[in-house]
């Protein structure tokens, strides 16, 4: 009893505060609320302030305005416009990941307990200074005992606890969701809570990181163009992350990469093809791609950091996604809806011939404009969109790589306006496709799908014998 009063105390609290924003998209049907909404909006003096705002800005304003939680709560709605619409998904795409910094006594506490040997024996000095600070940690630069320039990443105080709590909220508001609202259900609130979660408790896991940027280093360790941080490993542990300084400059910094003589063409171009290698080649991509996250040093190699949010493909849906963009850009629609049904993306009931149609429906319009205007981003977006109507049901990871694709194209056209960067990148990406669609290579994958179904099938032969046992003898009869 005590906690569902404090679950209504807080409600009370966000619905104020999304009220002020102007935010309750969800109970847009519900007079009451919707009255009571604009009593809060009028007398917070805030209405002036939001009146040009679209919904999705409204809306990632109170998230932020919630904290961390919210936060990591609205950029994993981002990547589910199936739940909250493809304008408001791009409008959250865009929410920037800051907070105030907390107390350097805090990171110091942190550094002593986690390290062996404490500040001392790790560190000759450490910035007391964030220069970042975010919902799960913030970043200060430091000085190793063996001089090396590190940035070190320490997960904020209380963060997990913090999340425990709230997450037993979002749990009991999906549940009321799920019970009360029919048009709703459908979207499964519970499982989308379930899935927010397990990633939120990954990334508040530091040596995880730590292990993203090692396996992503590893897979590039041979591209001149592309620089991941390396991972000081004995200064790293669930709490602290500790990597290489890189230096360089912010992606959209033009005055600096005007002043060092970089061609802004030749780094969108490194950029889609260090993305298509990220995706394709080892389908294991960094999610989140926004300028704050990516740099340029004077060569005008590509940095990244920030590996908290990580998408991974298996080879066959990274087989099935390259044919799918070769049957798009060939304008195979019917080949398109194939792989679909293949793939087991649309159920196999589905009409192939409807279903081509509608794909040509969303790629015509978009093929059809000018080079620099055509987006795979957006392709995939309306792909997703029309996918649905045919019940598709939504693939997480695709729909991750989407939100990506939409942060680099977003960087690359800051740079470089009249440029696609896709087709910088073509000849790469149709060499990749054609090579893997080879006949050897589908023969390849069917002897590696036989035998994983031949390593199944003793495990299977032995649930059906355990089955059998089970059944009454009188229902054999």
């Amino acid at each position: 009893m005590i906690e569902v009063i404090k679950n209504i105390l807080r409600i009370i609290k966000i619905f104020t505060i999304f009220a002020k924003f102007d935010s309750l998209i969800i109970f847009k049907n519900n007079f009451l609320l919707r009255f009571l909404s604009k009593i809060i909006l009028i007398t917070s003096g805030q209405k002036k302030k939001i009146a040009n705002k679209r919904p999705g800005e409204r809306l990632a304003q109170a998230l932020i305005s919630m904290g961390p939680s919210f936060i990591k709560l609205g950029q994993a709605l981002s990547t589910r416009p199936d739940i909250i619409g493809n304008n408001i998904s791009n409008d959250l795409i865009k929410l920037q990941d800051k907070l105030p910094p907390f107390q350097f006594k805090e990171a110091e506490r942190i550094l002593e307990e986690d390290l062996e040997g404490g500040i001392k024996l790790n560190f000759k000095e450490i910035n007391p200074k964030p220069i970042a600070a975010a919902s799960i940690a913030q970043v200060h630069f430091a000085i190793t005992t063996e001089n090396t320039p590190v940035a070190v990443k320490i997960l904020r105080p209380g963060i997990r606890d913090d999340f425990k709590k709230d997450i037993e909220l979002f749990y009991w508001l999906a549940r009321i969701i799920e019970r009360n609202y029919p048009d709703l259900r459908r979207l499964k609130p519970i499982k989308v809570i379930e899935s927010f979660e397990k990633t939120s408790l990954l990334e508040m896991d530091l040596s995880l990181e730590a292990a993203a940027a090692d396996e992503l280093k590893d897979n590039h360790y041979d591209q001149k163009k592309f620089k991941i941080p390396k991972v000081d490993w004995q200064r790293t542990s669930s709490r602290i992350l500790t990597l290489e300084k890189v230096g360089g400059f912010n992606i959209n910094d033009i005055e600096s990469i005007k002043s060092n003589n970089l061609n802004p063409q030749d780094i969108v171009k490194n950029a889609a093809e260090v993305f298509f290698k990220m995706v394709f080649e080892y389908g294991f991509f960094h999610a989140d791609m926004h300028p704050g996250n990516l740099f340029i040093d004077k060569k005008g190699t590509l940095i990244v950091v920030d590996f908290g949010i990580m998408g991974r493909l298996d080879k066959k849906t990274r087989r099935f996604l390259g044919e799918i963009l070769l049957g798009f850009i060939s304008r195979n629609y019917r080949r398109v809806a194939e792989v679909h049904i293949e793939a087991g993306y649309v159920p196999n009931k589905e009409d192939v011939d409807s279903f081509a149609q509608a794909c040509r429906s969303i790629t015509e319009p978009i093929l059809g404009k000018t080079l620099e205007k055509i987006s795979i981003a957006n392709l995939l977006e309306q792909l997703f969109r029309v996918s649905a109507t045919f019940e598709m049901e939504m693939q997480p990871q695709l729909l991750l790589l989407q939100k990506s694709m939409l942060l680099v194209e977003g960087a690359g056209r800051m740079l470089a306006p009249n440029v696609n960067m896709w087709e910088l990148a073509r000849p790469l990406i149709e060499d990749w496709i054609l090579n893997e669609l080879r006949p050897d290579k589908r023969i390849q994958q069917k002897l590696i799908d036989m035998r994983k179904t031949m390593e199944r099938l003793p495990r299977l032969m032995d649930n059906i014998e355990v089955l059998a046992k089970n059944i009454p003898k009188k229902d054999l009869k």
